[in-house]
Formats: structure tokens, sequence, C-alpha cells
């Protein structure tokens, strides 16, 4: 599908490009540069793009998320609507991609100002502080705390977060992302046109609050004991506003999150930190004495990209040898020659299929086990980006109309969903899909 990563570096601008940015298209709903995106980058159809083929543009498509990338990929080329929030003011906010103006019922959403709302009331923990055996102590250094605090302990004051769109950060976001979802649903009349329509949610804040404060914190499980509430609600809405066995529904998720490193290290388990901006730095200016100038264009999620003024295979020799210096770095491979590097074959798989000639970086860099790069050399919270079965190892729960009663120890894949989508919808699968129908899932 061409989307390589969240970004990457763009050899004819020389600059670093987001996978969603798209500077011919302008922002509706807001001011500045947060809705200057689209779904032009992607190469491919996807299962909501086939449904707009399949039945000829009747059904309606939207996508909804805090984070534009959530809202427009999946919604992909032909939704009707993509929405997602702004940086600031936190309104839900679009693109000239997809129309000029926003609707009135979206103007209307966004006068309620329901961000600071939430905000105001502050994040407490919904159920007795006792009852949170699933995390550690409440004051820890292992979690990042919001900016102007002094402990990272529950409560948190999100009545002084000066930004509305800050509740992206909070698990009230996942609430606004909730409310605004049900809005779309009474307004695009959604399930009442007589064909199937698809609305693609992503509920952002679980990352925002995942990486700010880790996975075994208290605001974590509090953020899942809401979002549970949340969720419950949502589907008992829908069973009102759509009809029950009326909605076919699955939840998954795009990842899922290392342990804090240092919390580990605490628990005697080997883990740790990269500094990749120091190693880029060390090796440019090592390179600057061979090579005479900056070897490295770019270097981010794990790929590196080389200067293309260069001898590219000397670049990628001399690079080679010094990661294989770095101790916390297990594998380095060459990306276009994976049938030669010396590695797992499930890790040249899982490195083949995320590969894209025009956008991947010339080497990746796999990291030991239970490690992870550092950001601004912070080592509290934690982030994700692996190959490791913490990382990759998704729920994956479908519900509703077709669908069987039962469960599967076998492994699947997030490919897989479209392919069964499409088995369920009896339309083509995307035109990139290389997953297969999870046979145990649909109603025979």
């Amino acid at each position: 599908h061409g989307i390589a990563s969240n970004d990457w570096f763009n050899y004819n601008t020389g600059k670093v490009m987001y996978c969603a940015q798209d500077d011919s298209v302008q922002t509706v709903g807001s001011f500045g540069k947060s809705g200057r995106m689209s779904p032009k980058n992607m190469y491919t159809t996807t299962i909501s793009d086939e449904l707009r083929l399949a039945t000829n543009k009747k059904s309606t498509v939207i996508g909804i998320a805090l984070k534009d990338r959530g809202s427009i990929l999946p919604a992909g080329h032909m939704a009707n609507a993509a929405y997602w929030m702004d940086d600031t003011l936190g309104l839900w906010i679009t693109s000239s991609y997809y129309m000029q103006n926003l609707p009135e019922w979206v103007t209307n959403f966004n006068n309620k100002n329901l961000a600071r709302k939430y905000l105001n009331s502050n994040w407490q923990t919904i159920k007795p502080l006792a009852s949170y055996t699933n995390s550690t102590v409440d004051n820890n250094k292992y979690e990042g705390k919001y900016k102007g605090e002094e402990a990272t302990t529950m409560p948190h004051n999100t009545s002084v977060f000066k930004k509305e769109a800050d509740i992206k950060r909070t698990p009230f976001g996942n609430n606004i992302t909730l409310d605004f979802s049900k809005e779309a649903i009474t307004n695009y009349k959604l399930g009442q046109n007589g064909v199937t329509d698809f609305l693609a949610i992503s509920l952002s804040s679980t990352d925002y609050v995942g990486h700010q404060f880790g996975i075994n914190a208290i605001e974590t499980e509090d953020m899942y004991i809401r979002l549970d509430a949340e969720i419950a609600a949502f589907l008992t809405f829908l069973d009102k506003e759509v009809g029950v066995g009326a909605y076919t529904l699955f939840l998954t998720a795009d990842h899922g999150a290392a342990h804090n490193p240092v919390f580990l290290q605490d628990q005697k388990i080997p883990a740790g930190y990269m500094h990749g901006s120091i190693i880029k730095k060390a090796i440019n200016t090592k390179g600057v004495t061979t090579f005479g100038k900056n070897i490295i264009a770019d270097m981010s999620d794990n790929m590196i990209w080389i200067n293309d003024s260069v001898n590219q295979q000397d670049a990628i020799t001399f690079i080679e040898k010094e990661l294989s210096n770095i101790p916390e770095i297990q594998f380095v491979v060459e990306t276009k020659n994976l049938h030669t590097q010396t590695l797992p074959d499930v890790l040249k798989t899982l490195i083949s299929n995320g590969y894209n000639k025009q956008r991947s970086g010339q080497l990746m860099y796999i990291l030991k086990p239970a490690f992870i790069e550092s950001y601004n050399n912070a080592t509290t919270g934690t982030t994700h980006g692996t190959w490791n079965p913490y990382d990759t190892h998704i729920p994956l729960v479908w519900f509703g109309n077709g669908i069987a009663k039962g469960k599967t120890l076998r492994k699947t894949y997030m490919t897989d969903i479209t392919a069964t989508l499409a088995t369920l919808l009896q339309i083509q699968m995307p035109n990139g899909c290389i997953g297969e129908t999870i046979e145990e899932v649909i109603k025979k």
C-alpha cells in the first residue's frame, strides 16, 4: 500500500514526507496545516473503496479519529468524508480533498466546545484507587508527567491544559471521538440507506496515554476501564439507531507496546534504550572524514536513508560496520537485499512485507528484545514499532451481523481482516490485499 512508515525521506524534495501529507489541499474547519491531508500517498484501495465501487457509490463511507492518518487511511480514497482533530483548538476538521465547507452538524458539534468541558472535569479514577490491581504503584519513575505536574499520581488536573486539543492525551479523547461518531451515524443516516455503509473509527487516545505513562500505569488501566464502558454505550447506541443485528463490527489494534525498559531492568530482565539521534550524529561526524559530507539523510523508525550524493554501497558498508558495534542492536539489514541477509526467516518476511523501494530506507536495524529507542533521552513511558510479540500480538474481536459464535487459537493476521470483510460482504478484496479469509468468523 506504500505507507512504509509514519514518515519517510523524500529524495525528490530532500525533506521528510508525512504519510497523509498533501500540500495540494487546504484545511477545512480551522486554520493552519492540520487539515492539509489526504489519502493520496496510499497506492492501493481499501475495503471501503471496494465497497463504494461494488455499490456504484451508493454506500456511505466515513472515517473518524483524533489522528489524521487514523481517519484518512482506513476510510480510503473514495470516502464521503474523513474527520480528525486540529492541533490546538480541539475542533473536528477535514480537508478540501473531501469538501469545501464543514457540514452544519459538524460546525454545531464544534461550537459546543466539548473538549474544554471534558478537560475541565479533570481526570480522576473511575473506580476506587485500591481496585486497580493490574498496575504498579501510582507515583513512580517509569511514567511521564504532564507539563507543570510534580508527580505522576492520580488525579490529574486537566483543566489547566491550555490547548483544547490536549484532550487527545487523556481518556476523554476516546469519549469525544465516540460522541462525534454517534453524530456522524445520525446525520449521515448510516445503516438507513438500503445498502451497506462503512464507518471507520480509530480511538487514538490509547496511543497517547500509553506512550506517556507506559502499559503498567494506573492511568492506562483506568483509560481502558473507561473505554470498555464507552464501547458498551456505543453498541447500545448502534442497537437503537441502526438496529440489533443490523451491523457488523470488528475491533482490533494497530500495535501493542513494550514494558518500560527501566521497569524491566528493576525486575532483572534485560532491557534498555538506544539513542538514535546520538548515533546518527556520531556516524555523520565520522562520515564527513571519509566521504566529505553527512552520509545519513534521515534516520527514524529503525530505518536509515542514505545521502544520495555519496557512493551508496560504500556508505552502506560504512554504516553497517558502525551499527554492528552498538550493543543494543541485534541485526542490521540491507532492505533491498534481504535474501542475502543472515537473520530468521520470519523477520525477513516481516521486513519484506513492510518494504517499499521508493520510500523505505536502505538499511534497517533491529534492536534486541525489550530495547526501545529513546526520544529526547527520555526514560519514561514506552513506545512500539518492533517485530516482538508484545508489539505485534493484537486483539481481534468480531461481533454482529453475519458473525459466527466461537473463537480460534490459530495465528491470524491484521491483513486477514479485509479479506474476511470482503467475503462477508461478497465484494472484491482490496487490490493490494495479501490476507486470507478467517473462515471461523463467518456464519455458515
